[in-house]
């Protein structure tokens, strides 16, 4: 092996005594707070102190694409996936959250659902980061300190405090919804192709409580976000910020360098696969083992979702032979076989058309002790819901077509709602 892990000590930043004594006046004067938890969290160690915090004080947390596994899915402080791609309850307690405290987290556009998930008129915003820039977002009171430093001193602040029995009330009723969600959407249902949302559930089960789910495009990573069920902080891996497509064989691949006691689930969609799938060559070279579960909707999916989404057809997002009489690419389905491709590449191929033998599939990969590629069909038609929150995907102001149209005037109604937070 020419990777060998270290363990690397810092001195972790502290926070003034000034504003730590004003953040914590701040958190008793709220009545609605709300946690959110960004990378910095998992960064320097703090989940542990985040969890005990949170069940001290009462308040909710959610999470980040980088700070999920901040808390185990079923602690009862936890109401998962912040933003755009966020669950049902952590866009509700978001709403109307009187205070927001922000730890480790950039407040990017995801995350405040381009500046529409905070609708309390009165909302204030405290901003615990090592990065003074990232601290001073929303307006917020800055505690310019390491993420655990600041939550550890923080604690004694609140000695006595805690939010009202009403307020824990409706968060372990909004996560107790959520759970059922989560439940009803990744249901088996017995038809073939699968949806998405089963082939997660399939692999989150197959996955021990240390083993590592890598993604980065597509999707695939927002139905991540919102449905699986991290318990480790190191469990999941995904590269969103600039949505790398091709990032995640090469991604699983560095993980597994990084940790090799830990098994790698990397979740590929079929466009990013297309992307670089060559580090199959190295993984094998290596002796690294994968276990790459390709899931093929035959096309761009999210990309053809998010055309349709603005009133366009989804053009060039199926993998199919340009119509002679039409022009268009709307003629027969091509000829391809990614699973073949995969397994000329050096991986082990297992494919999988149903959920038995999809269960069957991962098994196998996992016992091989190579890298292997479980190949999955699924159908592109069937999705994970949103839940109200919004993203600001500009959307053609003069058109002629009533889809694009009628597109722009609930583009028009979104920035309505959009909050700007100045000193």
């Amino acid at each position: 092996m020419f990777f060998e892990p270290r363990v690397w000590t810092v001195p972790r930043a502290r926070g003034d005594a000034e504003s730590i004594r004003r953040a914590a006046d701040a958190i008793r004067a709220s009545r609605r707070p709300v946690i959110i938890a960004g990378g910095g969290v998992i960064y320097s160690g703090a989940t542990g102190a985040l969890r005990a915090f949170a069940a001290a004080v009462g308040i909710p947390v959610v999470e980040t694409q980088a700070g999920k596994g901040s808390m185990a899915w079923d602690d009862p402080m936890a109401l998962g996936a912040a933003g755009v791609t966020g669950t049902a309850a952590a866009i509700e307690i978001c709403r109307d959250a009187d205070l927001v405290i922000s730890i480790g987290c950039r407040l990017s556009d995801f995350t405040t659902a381009s500046k529409t998930a905070f609708q309390d008129p009165s909302v204030r915003f405290i901003g615990i980061n090592v990065v003074e820039m990232d601290a001073f977002k929303h307006a917020a009171l800055p505690v310019i300190a390491d993420a655990r430093a600041a939550l550890e001193e923080l604690r004694p602040q609140l000695a006595g405090f805690s939010t009202v029995p009403a307020y824990r009330a409706r968060v372990e009723s909004l996560r107790s919804d959520w759970h059922k969600e989560v439940d009803r959407i990744t249901a088996p249902t017995g038809s073939s192709p699968l949806a998405q949302a089963e082939v997660i559930a399939a692999v989150n089960r197959a996955a021990e409580p240390r083993d590592v789910v890598v993604c980065a495009a597509g999707s695939m990573p927002g139905d991540l976000h919102k449905l699986w069920r991290s318990t480790d902080p190191k469990a999941y891996h995904v590269e969103y910020g600039y949505s790398c497509m091709g990032y995640e064989i090469a991604g699983g691949l560095g993980v597994k360098m990084a940790d090799p006691q830990r098994h790698v689930y990397v979740m590929v969609g079929d466009g990013s696969y297309l992307m670089m799938a060559q580090e199959i060559v190295t993984s094998v070279q290596e002796a690294y083992p994968l276990v790459i579960v390709l899931v093929d909707s035959g096309g761009f999916a999210s990309i053809g979702a998010l055309s349709r989404s603005v009133g366009s057809e989804g053009f060039g997002t199926s993998y199919r032979y340009r119509n002679p009489q039409t022009m268009g690419l709307d003629g027969g389905l091509l000829p391809v076989d990614l699973g073949a491709n995969a397994e000329s590449l050096g991986a082990r191929l297992f494919r999988a058309n149903d959920l038995v033998s999809l269960e069957q599939a991962l098994a196998s990969a996992r016992a091989c002790g190579a890298t292997a590629v479980v190949h999955v069909e699924v159908d592109p038609s069937v999705g994970v819901p949103g839940y109200g929150c919004w993203w600001d995907v500009p959307v053609a102001e003069v058109s002629e077509q009533p889809a694009v149209q009628a597109a722009r005037q609930r583009y028009v109604e979104g920035r309505a709602r959009q909050r700007w937070f100045l000193q």
